[in-house]
């Protein structure tokens, strides 16, 4: 894209408060994300979910703050026009609100993040607030927090009964209270979404959660069919990337085998007479190029 303007926080509240949906995906590395930038996104969440797309683990708990910001470097490289969230691994705010503002310090200074978010509701109203009043913005996740995936019976729709909904948007509000600047909410049921929504004066972002929020989020391997072990219910594939890879990957075994790649588009050749004084060296090898 041409002549595009860095995204920055009240530009996102001027979308927000001429009903513009905002523009979400993950993403965790620079081709992607030079892709992403190109194609308009606004925001780009390098998420903890990188353990699972990226580097196989089976769920986010292993991600360190290491590999975060390694991939967030990537990403900022990649869309320096994006609004960057990096997103704060298991266990780097949980214990304290010093750690907190500390691992959301590094995501600023060594990843040149806009912001970061942090999983979890009421429980986490001090450490949001003790990141915000020190300067760094940041966005609250509720609904499945996969970091808690295992205390909430597993990836599975949150707020599906009346009392967990209402305490998912009364947290909506404690959170909005102690300064995020907005709010992720990830498979809860769309009117729930909808009362939040109607209740906030910050953007609510949807994963899987319905129409009715600010804007929209999906994860960039779903939605290309490049993540193996499962499609969720909540992603729409726009195309199989996924497929077509393995289909170039499969023809690249055959035509090796085969011995029909490469062809001399492929390789690079000497001039005749500086071969011939090779050969001249070192004697004519056994097989000759055909």
């Amino acid at each position: 894209m041409t002549d595009r303007k860095k995204m920055t926080l009240p530009m996102l509240f001027e979308k927000y408060h001429h009903d513009e949906q905002i523009i979400m995906l993950t993403c965790y590395d620079y081709p992607t994300a030079y892709l992403q930038d190109e194609a308009g996104i606004e925001m780009v969440l390098v998420g903890d979910s990188l353990g699972m797309t990226m580097l196989g683990y089976e769920s986010t708990l292993p991600v360190t703050m290491t590999d975060m910001i390694r991939h967030a470097q990537a990403v900022r490289r990649g869309a320096p026009h994006v609004w960057l969230i990096g997103d704060m691994p298991y266990m780097t705010y949980q214990a304290s609100v010093e750690s907190a503002i500390l691992n959301a310090g590094r995501f600023m200074a060594e990843a040149s993040c806009d912001a970061i978010k942090l999983e979890g509701g009421r429980e986490m109203a001090d450490r949001m607030e003790g990141i915000v009043r020190a300067g760094i913005p940041a966005m609250g996740h509720l609904g499945l927090t996969p970091q808690s995936a295992s205390a909430l019976g597993g990836f599975r729709v949150q707020g599906k009964g009346a009392a967990q909904a209402a305490r998912i948007i009364e947290d909506a509000k404690i959170l909005e209270e102690a300064g995020a600047y907005s709010i992720l909410l990830e498979m809860v049921p769309d009117r729930v979404c909808q009362i939040i929504t109607e209740r906030a004066n910050i953007p609510i972002i949807s994963l899987g959660s319905g129409p009715q929020a600010n804007g929209q989020l999906l994860i960039y391997h779903d939605m290309f069919g490049l993540y193996p072990r499962f499609k969720p219910k909540m992603a729409k594939v726009y195309g199989d990337a996924g497929e077509v890879i393995l289909n170039g990957l499969k023809q690249y075994v055959a035509e090796v085998t085969e011995k029909t790649f490469p062809q001399p588009e492929h390789y690079f050749g000497i001039k005749d007479e500086e071969y011939d004084q090779l050969v001249e060296m070192f004697g004519k090898p056994r097989q000759t190029s055909s």
